[in-house]
């Protein structure tokens, strides 16, 4: 007395949509106005979504380099302040390199007049 599972009713070919390999895709059944009309509907929206977005990233990015530039400028002040200072010390030190120099030429004529017999 084993039941047999009765099998299902197979639903009529006219409602049924078959999605498979076999299938079109949308853009060839849709048509090329439609497909067309899609496409351009897309970018719009991207667009409209993704404007502020952009807008609001390159923003960040404008201020982040001003402010960059602004440390950068800094910078480049101090070290033309620093290079100034180095210019003026390197003067002062030929200076007196030059005073020594003489010192050492003054010097070194006193111990040959004292070295010079008969003088």
């Amino acid at each position: 007395m084993i039941q047999q599972v009765p099998v299902p009713p197979t639903p009529p070919v006219s409602e049924v949509i078959v999605q498979g390999p076999g299938s079109l895709p949308p853009w060839v059944v849709l048509g090329p106005q439609m497909t067309a009309l899609i496409a351009i509907a897309f970018f719009s929206a991207s667009a409209v979504v993704l404007y502020p977005l952009m807008r609001a990233i390159g923003k960040r990015l404008e201020d982040r380099a001003s402010s960059t530039d602004r440390a950068l400028r800094e910078e480049v002040e101090q070290l033309r302040a620093r290079m100034a200072d180095v210019e003026a010390l390197q003067h002062r030190v030929m200076e007196l390199e030059e005073r020594v120099d003489f010192a050492e030429r003054l010097l070194a004529q006193r111990r040959e007049v004292d070295r010079l017999p008969g003088g």
